[in-house]
């Protein structure tokens, strides 16, 4: 329960005002507010005071928070964001509970359901926070993930692609939408790799959205059918069936086809970011890509660049961050104008099969959904934050993916 003040009134000429205290008109992702008699931030769902006209208001505006922590860049702040938090761990972990605060880092907000949501990623080890109430160990999602990265027997192999990354430059420069890097950042890529199933498949999917949200989807039964192709392609490889086995040991799955069935609601299952209905899914989202407010959100594989920069639709910019790969897949933190649409800073995997990247963004939204996930990839660590779609579910009211994409390759 909040603390509340009560509201003060100002009697003006015989009026009573209460100014904005009552509606969430201009107040909508603001902080906590005491001396408001409801409120409009993002914890006020959780807390049941949200202003009457929250919802209509405030939830068509809100987008999933995206951050990427890009450590070690010539000293420069390690958490970028591109979307504004609504409450953070940094610096607070065991602090004195404070109902001034939009979300809590305490030892009862696990508890009373309020913390951060990095709560997790910057609390876990400290002062005896774990994560035993999870299921999934650290260890064995460090675990996991190296025999996905060992079985992917799909990925391209060093001679299958010459990437040109040209100039790199600080965060603190990625809102300058300057165009640093005259070159394609692919110089070559053998497209053999795309006769592979999984490859194929994966690109039928790509053209069937409209990027702009706000524009219901529809899908013919042929576009349906190719999400069911994909979904038995993927399966069929050692990546996925490791995911399954994992999986069904954790006691998440008890069948290979509710596996499948999930996979289907949680990544093709359509929602509403903008006006439309249905005019989003996890899949268009991490691997397609969108545009909203005039800039592109999602838009996390490797592929669909190097089709899109192959048309002259992508223009690559600069990076933030290489990783630490001397083979694929490796990691890039990019910033790149898509067809009129800037990205500030979009990170992918390079190099890496349809399936891993499904299988690492799959098995995190599952092991530490809206947390962040680390992994660990051919002996270097690797982080993966996923959210959680909060408006709308599916089955027994199980949440659709908003997003997954790498955020780190430190823990």
């Amino acid at each position: 329960m909040r603390a509340w003040a009560s509201l003060t009134v100002v009697m003006l000429c015989g009026l009573t005002w209460a100014g904005n205290l009552e509606s969430c008109t201009s107040r909508c992702n603001e902080e906590f507010d005491r001396d408001a008699t409801c409120q409009c931030d993002h914890q006020c769902p959780e807390h049941g005071d949200c202003c009457e006209d929250y919802a209509e208001l405030c939830t068509a505006e809100e987008e999933p928070v995206e951050l990427v922590s890009i450590p070690g860049l010539d000293d420069e702040p390690a958490v970028h964001s591109l979307y504004g938090a609504p409450g953070s761990c940094r610096g607070r972990c065991r602090e004195a509970f404070d109902a001034h605060h939009a979300c809590h880092c305490d030892d009862r907000c696990r508890e009373l359901g309020n913390c951060c949501r990095d709560f997790d990623s910057l609390c876990s080890d400290h002062g005896g926070f774990s994560h035993s109430s999870d299921g999934i160990t650290k260890e064995e999602l460090r675990s996991i993930s190296e025999k996905i990265y060992e079985v992917d027997a799909n990925k391209a192999q060093k001679e299958d692609i010459i990437l040109n990354p040209q100039n790199r430059i600080p965060p603190s420069e990625t809102g300058d939408q300057v165009d640093r890097c005259p070159e394609l950042l692919f110089t070559y890529v053998n497209e053999k790799l795309f006769s592979k199933p999984t490859y194929a498949a994966f690109i039928q999917l790509l053209n069937n959205y409209q990027r702009a949200t706000g524009h219901s989807e529809r899908f013919s039964t042929q576009q349906l059918a190719e999400q069911d192709t994909f979904l038995r392609e993927v399966m069929k490889t050692a990546v996925m069936r490791h995911l399954y086995s994992f999986l069904h040991h954790q006691n998440r799955y008890s069948s290979e086809q509710e596996f499948v069935d999930d996979l289907k609601n949680m990544w093709f299952g359509l929602y509403s970011r903008g006006n439309g209905e249905g005019d989003s899914s996890g899949f268009e989202h991490v691997f397609s890509g969108e545009v909203k407010k005039g800039k592109v959100t999602g838009f996390h594989n490797w592929i669909r660049f190097y089709l899109q920069e192959k048309e002259g639709l992508v223009d690559y910019y600069s990076h933030v961050y290489d990783g630490p790969w001397d083979s694929y897949p490796d990691v890039l933190a990019m910033q790149f104008n898509w067809d009129g649409y800037y990205k500030e800073v979009g990170s992918a995997f390079i190099g890496s099969s349809p399936e891993f990247e499904f299988a690492l963004y799959t098995l995190c939204f599952i092991a530490r959904p809206g947390k962040t996930c680390q992994l660990s990839l051919g002996g270097y660590p690797l982080s993966i934050q996923t959210y959680t779609w909060d408006k709308t579910t599916y089955g027994s009211r199980k949440k659709y993916i908003a997003t997954a994409y790498i955020v780190s390759s430190t823990q």
